[in-house]
Protein backbone atom coordinates (compact mmCIF):
# COMPACT_ATOMS: atom_id res chain seq x y z
CA UNK A 1 0.00 0.00 0.00
CA UNK A 2 0.79 3.60 -0.11
CA UNK A 3 1.60 6.25 2.46
CA UNK A 4 -0.73 9.01 1.65
CA UNK A 5 1.13 12.09 2.49
CA UNK A 6 -0.38 15.44 1.49
CA UNK A 7 -0.56 18.44 3.38
CA UNK A 8 -3.45 18.97 5.84
CA UNK A 9 -4.84 21.93 4.35
CA UNK A 10 -5.36 20.04 1.26
CA UNK A 11 -8.22 18.43 3.67
CA UNK A 12 -12.13 19.28 3.35
CA UNK A 13 -13.38 17.33 6.36
CA UNK A 14 -12.30 16.84 10.55
CA UNK A 15 -9.99 13.47 10.13
CA UNK A 16 -11.44 12.69 13.73
CA UNK A 17 -14.89 13.81 13.71
CA UNK A 18 -15.75 13.99 10.19
CA UNK A 19 -17.60 17.29 9.81
CA UNK A 20 -16.89 19.69 7.55
CA UNK A 21 -13.26 20.94 8.87
CA UNK A 22 -14.06 25.03 7.73
CA UNK A 23 -17.54 24.91 9.84
CA UNK A 24 -17.02 25.48 13.69
CA UNK A 25 -14.09 24.88 15.50
CA UNK A 26 -11.98 21.85 15.96
CA UNK A 27 -9.94 23.06 19.19
CA UNK A 28 -11.14 19.85 20.45
CA UNK A 29 -10.62 17.45 17.70
CA UNK A 30 -7.18 18.86 17.06
CA UNK A 31 -6.08 18.29 21.08
CA UNK A 32 -7.39 14.86 20.16
CA UNK A 33 -5.71 14.20 17.48
CA UNK A 34 -2.04 14.89 19.38
CA UNK A 35 -2.69 11.15 21.17
CA UNK A 36 -4.98 9.61 18.88
CA UNK A 37 -5.28 8.55 15.38
CA UNK A 38 -7.69 9.58 12.72
CA UNK A 39 -10.85 8.11 12.06
CA UNK A 40 -12.51 9.49 9.13
CA UNK A 41 -10.32 10.23 5.68
CA UNK A 42 -9.86 13.85 5.32
CA UNK A 43 -10.33 13.81 1.72
CA UNK A 44 -13.44 11.90 1.23
CA UNK A 45 -15.12 11.70 4.62
CA UNK A 46 -15.14 7.71 4.58
CA UNK A 47 -14.75 6.02 7.85
CA UNK A 48 -11.36 4.37 7.94
CA UNK A 49 -9.55 1.28 9.03
CA UNK A 50 -7.65 1.90 12.34
CA UNK A 51 -5.17 -0.34 13.83
CA UNK A 52 -3.23 0.60 16.80
CA UNK A 53 0.07 -0.74 17.67
CA UNK A 54 2.79 -0.17 20.62
CA UNK A 55 5.27 1.53 18.11
CA UNK A 56 2.13 3.60 16.41
CA UNK A 57 -0.75 2.82 14.34
CA UNK A 58 -2.23 2.94 10.56
CA UNK A 59 -5.50 3.90 8.83
CA UNK A 60 -6.75 2.79 5.64
CA UNK A 61 -8.98 4.75 3.73
CA UNK A 62 -10.43 2.08 0.57
CA UNK A 63 -10.54 5.54 -1.90
CA UNK A 64 -6.74 7.07 -0.38
CA UNK A 65 -4.20 4.48 0.34
CA UNK A 66 -2.83 4.14 4.00
CA UNK A 67 -1.12 6.63 6.53
CA UNK A 68 1.07 6.00 9.65
CA UNK A 69 1.92 7.85 12.47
Amino acid sequence: MTELVEPAAAQHWCDRCGTDAAVGGHAACAAARKLEPPRYCGHCRRRMKVQVLPVGWSAVCVEHGEIRG
